[in-house]
Order: structure tokens, then sequence, then C-alpha cells
């Protein structure tokens, strides 16, 4: 028997919705728990409008489309980031990607897991909504963070998201992050909203994992390529990307056995999903 491999924690940024900042939210919490040095990799898995790499300034020679066409390997794809961290940059326009098949998600998943360089963290972006992509990723993750905005139809979105996720595949639990609120007042309204809906109709547990509130600087940053959290760290939306990459770093994640795979120290356990 060889060594069983160290254990990864996976956690997965969606939303229901577009234009919620879940990009730049997944982007700034790597670098910052990169610059306390984990090892922290980023898969963009929006695969058909991919732009992680762009929000933090870099132009991947080659992508996932490489490695799933079989020209290059996993490692060979990545690239580093500010801050250190790994980014495993997708394809952006090539409509094939947008819904991966069975075989492209089993090759992703496979390879991984056999990654030499293994993260403490990966970070899954993924495209909003929820297509096939989304709900796969999703199950691959042991920790879903749910993006939403004080928008109503953020809110609509994520619960239809936590609706499917739960009434199609078993998933019980999520952690909310608001953002663009005003303050911390604001947020934790807005959750209160959301749990309400969710206590009422669904059978799941959400819970507050924090909130970033609405900052102009996050437009220069974006016009800048470069993470929020690197040009412009004494903000308060930077100093809040901090408690959050904190919170995350310093405890005991809560593993449990729900969804249809398992990523990592496990091996990958497909029950059937195309």
């Amino acid at each position: 028997m060889g060594e069983r491999k160290r254990a990864i924690r996976v956690i997965t940024i969606t939303s229901g919705k577009g234009g919620v900042g879940k990009t730049n939210i997944a982007a700034n919490l790597a670098y910052v728990l990169a610059t306390m040095g984990l090892r922290v990799m980023v898969l963009d898995a929006d695969m058909g409008l991919a732009n992680i790499d762009l929000v933090v300034g870099l132009a991947p020679r080659y992508n996932l489309y490489h490695f799933l066409k079989g020209e290059k390997t996993l490692e060979e794809i990545i690239v580093r980031g500010p801050g250190g961290m790994m980014i495993l940059p997708a394809s952006s326009g090539i409509e094939e990607m947008a819904e991966l098949s069975r075989g492209h998600k089993l090759t992703l998943l496979d390879a991984l897991n056999g990654l030499s360089e293994r993260p403490d963290f990966l970070i899954i972006d993924t495209a909003a909504g929820i297509s096939g992509n989304v709900t796969y990723f999703n199950l691959a993750a042991k920790e879903i963070v749910v993006v939403v905005t004080p928008e109503p139809a953020s809110l609509t979105d994520a619960y239809a998201l936590m609706k499917i996720m739960y009434q199609n595949y078993a998933r019980k639990r999520f952690r909310i992050l608001v953002n663009m609120a005003r303050n911390n007042h604001e947020a934790t309204e807005i959750f209160k909203r959301l749990r309400q809906a969710t206590d009422r109709f669904l059978n799941i547990q959400i819970e507050l994992l924090g909130f970033i509130p609405f900052d102009p600087k996050f437009k220069e940053a974006i016009r800048r390529q470069k993470a929020l959290a690197e040009i412009f760290p004494h903000t308060t939306a930077s100093r809040c990307l901090m408690v959050l990459a904190e919170k995350i770093r310093d405890e005991k994640p809560i593993f449990t056995d729900e969804g249809n795979l398992v990523f990592f120290g496990d091996g990958v356990i497909d029950h059937g999903l195309g």
C-alpha cells in the first residue's frame, strides 16, 4: 500500500447569477491565502468564457483546452500568479468547452488527483448559473461558497442553484458570501432573507461565511488587471478579504460524504454523472 495522499481543501466559488464579483473574490482569496505561505491553486472552471487570468494580468499560452485535447499535460498549462498562487487557465470562446463531456470531466479530475505539486487549497471559480459544468464542479468540491449581492435577482438565482444542488444531487451544506454590501448589517439582513426561504422550502443548511463591502477600488484594480488585495491592501474590502482568508485558513473544515464525486486523497468516484 502506498502512502495516502494529503487531503486538499477543495472550495467552489459559485453563484446563480453573473455579475456578482465571483471571479474577483476567487482571485483575491487565492492571492491572500498564497501570501500566508499556503499552496493555492485556482481552477478557472468557466470553461467557455475564461477570465481569471485577465483579472490578475496574465496571458497564458496554453489552457485546459490544450490539456483535454491531449496536447499538453496539466503541469504544462499551470501558470504562476501574484503571491505565488497557481492558476489552471480555461479557454475563451471555444463552444465545445462550455459543456464538458463525461470523459473530459473524469480526465481532468484524474489529472488533478495526480498532480505532483499538491496544493493546500484548490479554489474552483465556476461559471454562473446552473449548467452541467457548474453542477459538476460543485459536486466535486467538499465546500460550496455561494456569492450573492444585495440585488434581488442575485438572491433568487442563488436560491435556484441551491435548490437544484439539493433536489437533484442531495447537497445540503452551503456557505453564503455577501458581496458589494454597504456594511455588515446589510449583509446579515440579506443572509436572513435567503435563510427564511431555504428554511421554509428546502431541507438544507446555510451559513454566513462573511461579506465584502462595495469598494470603487475594485474597478481600478480590474482596469489595471491586478488583485485588489495586492495593489490596495488597506481598503476596507481588502481587509475583509484578509479576515475571510484567515477564517478559512484557521477553521477545521467540516468534511461530509455529500456529493457524487470525491476529490483527491480518496481518488475519483463517478456515480453516473454525464
